[in-house]
């Protein structure tokens, strides 16, 4: 079926500390160190470091903001030294203000410097480089269903949450938006939008996009989530970088 956004327009508010135990840390960080010499896989703090929040504000007359709303928040990825944060598109999309924070609490502006329709990303550039470290690219060609993965978001109350490959088929949305090789996943997590999805390697596998309810074909009301497979933004990330501004293919 086809699918959109979910409506973002409040900002996912956190008014409750993470109820995360540290058996749960434990058991994401064994299960980052299953890829064989774990001893070169990044920790978990460092992969929860590169994934930060990202709130956005639209101005009131932004053709997006009747259906996506003016306060939109979700997470985005650091993805190298030079602060340069990969997310969803859509999350920024016709924004004046957007700010991004850590996982300690820094908050820095960022500016939307490129995005592309096809994939449905975009880039952020912060004013100066968090000193944490990029996440590295994965291979989401070979991903198969019934892999297992990590969700990884810039929210204290969800960072971390287990979730398995349920498909990979062609994804159209509505609005003229196209993926060969879409990620579904499940169960859903609630806070999609631009989240990280992680192999056991730790590296980079997609970006969050949609909440669905056919992460299954042939499955009636199978809530999950859709994910950009980070393969689509390798051609063109050059590119991205390179010009430095609103790129619509």
């Amino acid at each position: 079926g086809r699918s959109k956004p979910r409506r973002v327009g409040r900002p996912l508010m956190e008014r409750r500390k993470s109820r995360l135990t540290p058996l749960f840390f434990l058991l994401i960080a064994l299960f980052l160190a299953i890829a064989q010499g774990a001893k070169a896989q990044p920790s978990t703090e460092e992969v929860l470091s590169a994934v930060v929040r990202v709130d956005a504000e639209v101005p009131a007359n932004a053709r997006t903001a009747g259906f996506l709303g003016q306060q939109r928040s979700g997470s985005g990825v650091v993805i190298d030294k030079r602060g340069h944060i990969l997310t969803i598109g859509y999350l920024v999309m016709e924004a004046h203000t957007v700010i991004v924070s850590t996982a300690s609490g820094k908050q820095l502006t960022a500016t939307v410097i490129a995005s592309d329709s096809r994939s449905g990303v975009a880039l952020l550039r912060l004013k100066e480089p968090l000193n944490v470290t990029p996440i590295r690219f994965g291979e989401s060609a070979g991903l198969k269903e019934r892999t297992e993965a990590i969700i990884a978001s810039g929210s204290t109350m969800a960072p971390l949450q287990p979730t398995l490959v349920t498909s990979r088929r062609t994804f159209a949305g509505y609005w003229e938006y196209l993926l060969e090789d879409a990620i579904f996943t499940a169960p859903p997590h609630p806070q999609y939008a631009g989240a990280a999805l992680i192999g056991k390697d730790g590296k980079l596998l997609g970006i969050g996009s949609l909440l669905v309810n056919d992460a299954l074909p042939g499955r009636k009301a199978l809530a999950g989530n859709m994910f950009v497979p980070i393969n689509e933004l390798k051609p063109i990330l050059a590119d991205l970088l390179q010009y430095q501004s609103l790129i619509h293919i």
